[in-house]
């Protein structure tokens, strides 16, 4: 039993404890529970863990002793340490021999005299920086930090923000704590070069141990502060003059928020005041006063959490924050528990000397450096995020981080983990499971509960762009959006069972502070690449699902060859059917024998091999009908869309695609009524020529219709190559490329606003159309005039051989050929039709005159418009300048064209 005693800790620290001090186990109890806490606490100092940096610190120290052998030998024992796997923690190891191997006799000239109480305490390193900018050990247990990151030095120059908080300070450290103290003696330092590093960190760290037992030491300890005898007494004070020891007591009733007996809480100044009627010395009133702003921030950081704490409202990621400050609260309760308990101490062993463990003023100002520059920052953290909740409270924190100061942004990267946390969990539940949990209106996603079903993809999920951390670049909130609404998408519209987890693996979610913290520190890394591995998976499978089962793009090539005219044979096909009916009044028209004509022309022409659910939702559509209209003014055709690709041709969509038709409708129209007319030129050409009175207006009709041909002919070049086929070849290509579905509207959109004002159909464009639908109003009329000439030149045609024929039968029968009263009746009928002719002659010279007036308006708009292909248009139209000749506004324009193109070349 008794070697197994040995071989216990307790036991083990207690004979260590002994063994340093030279006293006995009962006599060594203090010492004993400080060890015991000392070793329990979380505390670490900020220590570059780099076994390369210390193995070069010790290589450096032993060739500034002279010893380079040592040294080499040194650097390959090391190298062939490196080599071999006998030691796990080979830092450690070479750290701890830095450590004893340093001489506590070299004086420090960084480390003020009483610091050097802790300084001699510390690692080698922490000796890199001023005392006041380091953690006393002593206070290790008291406000310790949860990592070794957290631990490290304070930077002395804080940051800029906290400047506000001045209203008890700040104050630097008085330059007195570190002013230089007396050389140590000559013995004092040897003994103190012959204690190992472990009999200091003992008797440099007396919390609870007595003034006596602290000073009955072995005679071998160092001086390491101002030599004071024993038998020193606090000096004694003037009359009604309050103690130092007091005043102790009272700062840290402060420190808790709680009013002292001399120091209390000022409400209209809002800082701690020492009453004007206590009397004493300016120095301690001065340090008191500073002291007292550690507890006035921690008033400020106390009353955020208290006020914040039970809002439910402020939601999941306030919480989170209102946690972190608890927690920063807590380890600095610990502290001020490890200073009530000094204090008590004291009260109980009646501690009327000045010994290096007293509580004092000034060593209050050493030892609360660090916790008062922490609760500035969070004080002034909590001004910054007043007002704020969710994605835009973590914005704030994570901002507020951005500092040079690295324990400050360490501080605020722990906070920030556990403020993320709410976020990124809510945010691994949207992307890989469609989950949208949002009681606070915390997250960057926003639902819409009362949009259907229809409308999910376009208007049920958008971005809260003020709740977007900035940690966050909006390119991934954009993919976070579309991978959640994705599968909602194919959950609700597409009705698709497949389990998200069968979409995309699903990744580790961040359900500790740790996880958020990784993924906090590497968001262009792996935090990118779960996003982008969930959106590339998640879009593509929804593509493939609208392609295979909805066949998307089979959608999209149909409107292409119906709606936009696309399928030659059948368009021509169907105008020949449709042109009976479409003759009449719009009044008359049955959208039943319409429909069957459109079933007719399907089954005549190659249209009848489409796909059956393409071929069931093309239909005819009659539009609004207004006084006058025909049947060709109110015929449109039709496609039903519905489900999951009706997010695509959403009802704006089909709308620009009805309004597209009726002017390609239109356009093709005035083709097919060019070609009757230049057939009935053709075929009566013969027939007529034996009228002499016709030939002059059949040559006018010739030329006016051959212009009219060119217009069109070139305009129908315009619209069905350089709008439509380059237009749907982008499209195609972008819908090729696409890589969600968004891509895919957005294209299609883009597609549709094109060939929508290019076909002259936006606001810009009004004055274009209104003089091309006056154009096709006038070929219209042409092609009437030019029919009801025909029609009486022909019916003359008939009579005048009629009446040759009779004359020429009368003739054979021996009789004369016509008698006086029909040659006279015959005369004035030729009269009259020749009258007619010049009538109609008229009629044309005013209708040429017309159409060539509005062309040449048309050309001018065109000329003059900001689309470049428009003014390229007017090029062809009047490629040989024969309108240019007849109007100068047109001459006018094609200079300043020309003169804008050179300018531009």
């Amino acid at each position: 039993m008794a070697t197994l005693d040995q071989k216990s800790p307790n036991v083990l620290l207690q004979s260590l404890c002994c063994r340093i001090t030279g006293k006995s186990e009962a006599e060594v109890a203090h010492q004993f529970q400080y060890a015991v806490r000392v070793i329990g606490s979380n505390y670490a100092p900020t220590i570059e863990r780099d076994e390369f940096l210390v193995s070069e610190k010790i290589k450096k120290e032993l060739m500034k002793q002279r010893r380079e052998a040592d040294a080499a030998l040194f650097s390959e024992l090391h190298r062939k340490l490196q080599t071999q796997s006998v030691l796990k923690h080979r830092w450690s190891v070479l750290y701890l021999l830095l450590s004893l191997s340093e001489d506590p006799r070299k004086p420090s000239g960084r480390v003020g005299n009483y610091g050097a109480l802790f300084a001699q305490a510390l690692p080698r390193d922490a000796h890199s920086t001023p005392f006041y900018c380091t953690r006393p050990q002593s206070l290790a247990l008291g406000y310790g930090d949860r990592t070794a990151a957290l631990s490290g030095s304070v930077g002395t120059s804080g940051i800029s923000s906290l400047g506000v908080y001045t209203l008890n300070g700040p104050t630097p450290t008085p330059q007195s704590l570190l002013a230089g103290q007396p050389p140590q003696s000559a013995a004092a330092a040897a003994a103190a070069a012959a204690q190992p590093l472990g009999s200091r960190l003992a008797w440099a760290l007396p919390v609870s141990c007595s003034p006596s037992s602290a000073l009955a030491l072995p005679a071998t300890r160092p001086t390491l502060g101002p030599v004071v005898p024993s038998s020193r007494v606090i000096q004694p004070r003037r009359d009604g003059e309050v103690s130092e020891a007091a005043l102790v007591r009272d700062i840290l009733y402060v420190f808790q928020g709680i009013d002292g007996k001399f120091i209390k809480m000022s409400a209209q100044e809002n800082c701690y005041k020492i009453d004007s009627k206590v009397v004493l010395c300016k120095s301690l009133r001065d340090t008191s006063i500073r002291l007292a702003e550690l507890g006035w921030l921690h008033n400020k950081v106390r009353k955020y959490t208290d006020a914040r704490s039970l809002d439910r409202a402020f939601g999941l990621v306030g919480q989170s924050f209102c946690a972190s400050l608890h927690q920063e609260l807590k380890e600095y309760y610990r502290l001020l528990s490890v200073l009530h308990s000094q204090l008590q101490v004291e009260d109980e062993q009646g501690v009327t000397v000045c010994t290096e463990s007293t509580l004092t003023l000034r060593r209050l100002l050493v030892w609360t450096y660090d916790p008062k520059v922490r609760l500035k920052t969070l004080a002034a953290l909590v001004d910054f995020c007043q007002g704020r909740k969710g994605g835009e409270l973590a914005s704030a924190v994570h901002s507020y981080g951005k500092t040079g100061d690295p324990q400050m942004r360490a501080l605020v990267q722990h906070i920030l983990s556990l403020v993320s946390n709410p976020i990124l969990n809510s945010l691994y539940r949207w992307i890989y499971d469609g989950e949208l949990e949002d009681t606070y209106h915390e997250f960057f996603v926003a639902s819409d509960p009362n949009v259907k079903t229809d409308r999910l993809w376009h208007d049920k999920y958008s971005l809260r762009k003020s709740m977007i951390p900035t940690f966050i670049t909006m390119d991934q909130a954009r993919k976070v959006l579309l991978i959640g609404k994705s599968i909602n998408f194919l959950h609700q519209v597409c009705h698709d069972r497949t389990p998200p987890g069968k979409i995309t693996p699903a990744y580790k979610s961040a359900d500790t502070t740790k996880d958020a913290a990784e993924l906090l520190s590497d968001l262009e890394g792996a935090f990118q690449e779960k996003i982008d591995a969930a959106y590339f998976d998640t879009s593509k499978y929804l593509l493939d699902v609208l392609n295979r089962d909805y066949l998307l793009l089979e959608h999209l090539q149909a409107m292409r060859r119906y709606l936009l005219l696309g399928q030659g044979d059948f368009i021509r096909h169907l105008m020949d059917l449709l042109k009976p009916e479409l003759g009449r009044a719009a009044t008359t028209l049955y959208q039943h024998n319409l429909t069957g004509i459109l079933e007719t022309a399907v089954r005549a022409t190659n249209a009848q091999f489409d796909n059956a659910e393409i071929l069931k939702r093309l239909d005819v559509r009659l539009l609004e009908v207004s006084p006058g209209d025909t049947g060709w003014d109110v015929f449109s055709l039709d496609y039903h869309v519905d489900g999951p690709i009706a997010t695509v041709f959403t009802r704006e969509c089909m709308g620009h695609y009805l309004r597209v038709f009726s002017f390609l409708w239109r356009a093709k129209r005035m083709e097919y009524t060019l070609t009757d007319i230049w057939k009935g030129q053709m075929c009566n050409a013969k027939l007529l020529k034996t009228m002499p009175e016709l030939s002059s207006v059949l040559h006018q009709c010739h030329i006016l219709a051959s212009e009219m041909v060119h217009f069109i002919h070139q305009m129908q070049y315009y619209i069905t190559f350089e709008v439509l086929e380059c237009s749907w070849d982008e499209l195609w290509n972008k819908v090729q490329q696409a890589q969600d579905l968004d891509h895919i509207i957005a294209a299609h959109e883009v597609f549709l606003d094109t060939i929508f004002s290019r076909c002259l159909l936006d606001n810009s464009s009004r004055s274009l159309l209104y003089q091309l639908r006056s154009i096709f109003n006038q070929i219209i009329a042409f092609q009437n005039e030019q029919d009801s000439l025909y029609r009486s030149a022909l019916e003359e045609l008939a009579l005048r051989l009629k009446f040759e024929a009779m004359k020429t039968q009368r003739e054979e029968e021996g009789e004369w050929g016509v008698t006086a009263e029909q040659e006279a009746e015959e005369k004035k009928r030729i009269q009259e039709f020749q009258e007619m002719v010049q009538r109609t002659r008229s009629q044309f010279d005013s209708l040429s005159k017309c159409y060539q007036g509005t062309v040449q308006q048309f050309l001018v708009l065109l000329m003059t418009s900001s689309d470049e292909s428009l003014r390229f248009l007017s090029f062809r139209l009047d490629f040989n300048e024969h309108y240019r000749a007849r109007e100068p506004r047109l001459r006018a324009s094609l200079g300043a064209t020309r003169g804008r193109r050179l300018s531009n070349i």
